[in-house]
């Protein structure tokens, strides 16, 4: 007899609403039950439209006994004291990511989890695209052989117009910025795929300083979270090789290349990329070579197909990760990726940020 889907209300309602609600409807492990805003406009428009009852107290939230587990996509900034209150209540979690504003923050909620036996997944979705998987079984079945180097390109232009309205997306104290954005996502990529960061020296920049207010005033504010971020670091495999690695980060490239992960090692490369800017899911393809063959594409394994696709390819892998999370909830284990994946992604981050304003390069381990 299989378990009862996992009853979960979602906290924030952009990413939430947009992505997670369906995602969480379209999967058999789990059933949306209730949404949380704290403005009650905006929460009465969404409770319309998803026919699901509301809270804009997070307390009233964390009271309500039909809520096993929240799913949490706020803005960065209250995401740690909201998880932390959740846990607390018994709640399981799936967290968005930046998970909070540091590491230790992260740290402090892992072990709050495990005191509580509590389940917390993070929304590193790619790790559920398909030929990411793919490149992950390609990588460990040894035909690339020892890697030698590893060039991460994410170049997008988001952000490029300089009249997109100021949010806390341009705030560093709020958890804004490419490295946040970004910069997670693609430092536990590559913990994934190679290994954990030993070190790493970072260069970041502000292109575009300021923004206008969203309140139509005209009036301009200052922009101080990175929008550029260049950062070299050694990535450690578990064979304890040292491999060199670079990741350039930008949402202010227009016409930037997109993503393009470049794996080479001492018999054969491979490249994983998409230059679909209006999309960061759906059309990225994966190239493979024999030592000095050319690069061949790699046709799509079914074994990582999603068995349904939509419009916005975000839904399919997040639809995935909560499969899993779901599954680890009702199965009593711990799930990944996790708050572990979470605080190395995190510290990377932080260091990079105290790395840039230092000028030295900054021990992970």
């Amino acid at each position: 007899m299989s378990a009862p889907p996992l009853k979960v209300a979602i906290a924030g309602l952009g990413f939430g609403e947009a992505v997670h609600l369906p995602a969480l409807r379209a999967c058999p492990g789990t059933e949306p039950v209730a949404l949380w805003h704290p403005r009650p406009e905006r929460l009465e428009a969404a409770c319309r439209s998803a026919e699901l009852p509301g809270h804009s107290d997070f307390d009233g939230l964390l009271a309500n006994p039909a809520v096993e587990a929240i799913v949490i996509a706020t803005p960065p900034g209250p995401r740690f004291d909201l998880a932390r209150r959740a846990l607390e209540a018994g709640k399981h979690l799936l967290l968005e990511k930046p998970v909070a504003l540091n590491a230790e923050q992260i740290e402090s909620l892992q072990r709050l989890a495990l005191q509580r036996g509590l389940t917390v997944a993070v929304n590193f979705e790619y790790r559920a695209v398909p030929l990411f998987q793919q490149l992950a079984d390609l990588l460990a079945s040894g035909v690339l052989g020892e890697l030698v180097l590893v060039k991460y390109d994410w170049l997008m232009g988001s952000r490029a117009d300089p009249s997109r309205p100021w949010s806390w997306y341009s705030q560093a104290a709020e958890g804004g910025g490419v490295l946040g954005a970004l910069g997670t996502h693609a430092f536990d990529t590559l913990h994934w795929l190679v290994g954990p960061s030993h070190s790493l020296r970072a260069q970041l920049s502000t292109a575009i300083t300021q923004r206008p207010l969203a309140d139509g005033s005209g009036r301009l504010a200052r922009v101080d979270a990175e929008d550029i971020a260049l950062v070299q670091l050694e990535l450690e495999t578990p064979l304890g090789q040292r491999v060199p690695a670079q990741l350039n980060l930008a949402s202010v490239a227009r016409r930037g290349r997109g993503c393009w992960l470049e794996l080479y090692g001492r018999d054969g490369t491979a490249v994983l990329g998409s230059d679909n800017q209006a999309d960061y899911v759906h059309g990225f393809g994966l190239w493979q070579s024999h030592a000095g063959e050319p690069l061949r594409p790699v046709e799509a394994d079914d074994r990582w197909s999603f068995a349904r696709t939509w419009a916005d390819g975000r839904i399919a892998p997040v639809q995935r990760i909560h499969s899993w999370w779901s599954a680890a909830v009702r199965e009593g284990r711990p799930m990944l990726p996790g708050l572990g994946e979470a605080v190395l992604s995190q510290r990377c981050c932080d260091w990079a940020r105290l790395g840039a304003a230092q000028s030295t390069p900054r021990g992970i381990t």
